[in-house]
């Protein structure tokens, strides 16, 4: 059942103010002094400090905590190549997650940009304004050599969210499935449909966690990537098997787990009754799962289950990972996110998932209770503690692995967090509330 009707999204969306972001000023603009500090003369203090140093950019801007959402809308949501303009909508929501999630400030960059040159040049301008950039809704498979590029290039975090999200998402739910199973990843069989960035992605940190590759079977619409077809590019190259083993249906003979990026109705139950004992499916496909958490429950209630939807169990959702992530990293100043990084956000929603749960969060599901245990493998995105478990422990990672420009005393960072959101959440409140929206 739809939550809203199309004209109350479009209503969300137009009235009052249009759109759903604006600039508010932070400091007071009161009087002649305050504005003389605001702009000139007094703003050249802070000019002279940061010219004579430029890390004091971080001291006297809002450059630590403002992210650039980039797109050139080539590949949105389930939409498509819809351009830029109709490609804002997304990236203005975004800019909302991040800000309710995280206090996170966002400019949503929405660029007639085509090929990756044209996105590297963009992005590597903006490096003196922004602590970080999400790439977002960019097509396969240039999205691949744009973040690359960046990574190399820049000096600052780049994420392209499409890629990364789901996976380090759907890697937390692999830790907890397999340790419910009592299976080791280094042997699983996994059975990808698709093969655009988020299954790329997904595969990749799949084998830095310790997937065999040549366990890895990838299906795109023209059937299994294998060695024997032509026109593949490098990435698909490096998850074709050796030979050709048939269709998606005989390849799910014994698979220990499917990750659906695809389409809906992909796969159907005869194919899941041949799966191994205990599988997990990932069915993500968006707003209609590869095949329905019910169906595959008819056919084989021990299979570990998860979509992209909310209304089932163990939705599969970016919110709980770019927010976090970005934070970790703003806060500790990473030149960037490595895989260590992403691995240690996958490794703390999995162990947050064996906490105990607060009624309000079950309230809020509409559950009576959350425990850990095959119908709850992954954090809800609402629980407010994935804030102070996933920036942490990103943080740590990034000093770990030396690429943090700033030590955090971890334990009062975790705390700082909490009195954080906690003020961003009331401020929010209050410029909401003050529209008077009857939506």
């Amino acid at each position: 059942m739809a939550l809203f009707t199309k004209e109350e999204a479009l209503n969300y969306h137009s009235s009052k103010r249009k759109g759903k972001l604006e600039v508010i000023s932070i400091k007071p603009c009161r009087n002649q002094k305050d504005l003389s500090m605001a702009y000139s003369p007094g703003v050249a203090e802070a000019c002279r400090a940061i010219h004579a140093d430029t890390e004091k950019v971080y001291d006297y801007t809002n450059k630590g905590n403002l992210v650039a959402v980039v797109s050139n809308g080539t590949a949105v949501l389930g939409l498509g190549n819809i351009g830029p303009e109709a490609g804002k909508p997304v990236m203005e929501g975004k800019g909302v997650l991040f800000k309710i999630f995280s206090d996170i400030d966002v400019y949503d960059l929405n660029i007639n940009a085509k090929t990756p040159d044209e996105v590297v040049a963009f992005c590597k301008l903006l490096e003196p304004t922004f602590g970080g950039i999400n790439l977002e809704d960019i097509k396969a498979p240039e999205c691949f050599e744009i973040e690359t590029r960046l990574k190399a290039e820049m000096g600052i975090p780049v994420f392209h969210d499409d890629q990364h999200g789901t996976a380090i998402i759907s890697a937390a739910g692999i830790m907890n499935a397999l340790e419910i199973s009592g299976k080791k990843i280094e042997e699983i069989k996994i059975v990808v449909s698709g093969a655009g960035a988020a299954a790329i992605a997904c595969s990749n940190l799949y084998v830095h966690m310790g997937v065999k590759r040549e366990n890895i079977f990838m299906f795109d619409s023209r059937g299994l990537i294998h060695a024997g077809r032509e026109g593949l590019n490098e990435f698909k190259k490096a998850y074709a098997q050796a030979e050709d083993k048939g269709s998606l249906a005989d390849c799910m003979v014994g698979a220990d787990m499917f990750l659906g990026l695809s389409v809906k109705d992909a796969i159907n139950q005869d194919m899941v009754k041949t799966m191994a004992d205990n599988a997990i499916i990932f069915a993500c496909a968006n707003p209609d799962p590869e095949i329905t958490y019910d169906a595959v429950k008819e056919v084989r209630p021990d299979i570990i289950m998860g979509t992209g939807r909310s209304d089932f169990p163990n939705q599969v959702n970016n919110v709980l990972g770019f927010p976090f992530i970005f934070r970790g990293a703003l806060d500790c100043r990473a030149k960037t996110i490595n895989e260590e990084m992403k691995i240690a956000a996958a490794d703390a929603l999995a162990r947050l998932a064996k906490e105990p749960v607060s009624q309000d969060i079950c309230d809020a599901f509409g559950v009576d209770k959350l425990e850990y245990g095959i119908d709850y493998i992954i954090p809800k995105p609402l629980d407010p503690r994935v804030l102070t478990w996933l920036a942490p422990a990103v943080a740590k990672a990034a000093m770990d692995t030396g690429v943090a420009q700033i030590q955090l005393d971890l334990d009062q960072y975790a705390k700082d967090l909490e009195t954080r959101m906690a003020a961003s959440k009331a401020r929010t409140k209050l410029v909401v509330d003050s529209f008077g929206y009857d939506i």
